[in-house]
């Protein structure tokens, strides 16, 4: 049975996307070529509560693309597959094409 996990409070759990290694015409790239990174939004928590006991909604859905900061995030293995968790104030932005 696959595991799921829903995050707490200001949480966002994030699939990173991995830039390519090679352009369209076959050269390799450095691991480092690329500044930022990104991910894709897989779970949100309910969101952080302020000080009257309302709940501040998260700015982010799953599905939504994420630009993510170059250290930070607590690293999730669920399975196979790798995760990290935010809290929402540390993703910098959502990426629109």
């Amino acid at each position: 049975m696959a595991k799921r996990l829903i995050p707490t409070l200001n949480r966002v759990l994030v699939e990173k996307i991995l830039p390519p290694s090679k352009t369209n015409a076959g050269i390799l790239l450095p691991e480092k070529s690329t500044k930022f990174s990104s991910g894709i939004v897989v779970a949100v928590g309910p969101g952080a509560i302020d000080k009257q006991g309302k709940t501040i909604p998260i700015p982010f859905k799953e599905g939504d693309t994420v630009l993510l900061p170059e250290f930070g995030g607590t690293q999730v293995k669920l399975g196979e597959k790798e995760f990290h968790l935010y809290r929402d104030e540390d993703i910098l932005g959502t990426l629109h094409e």
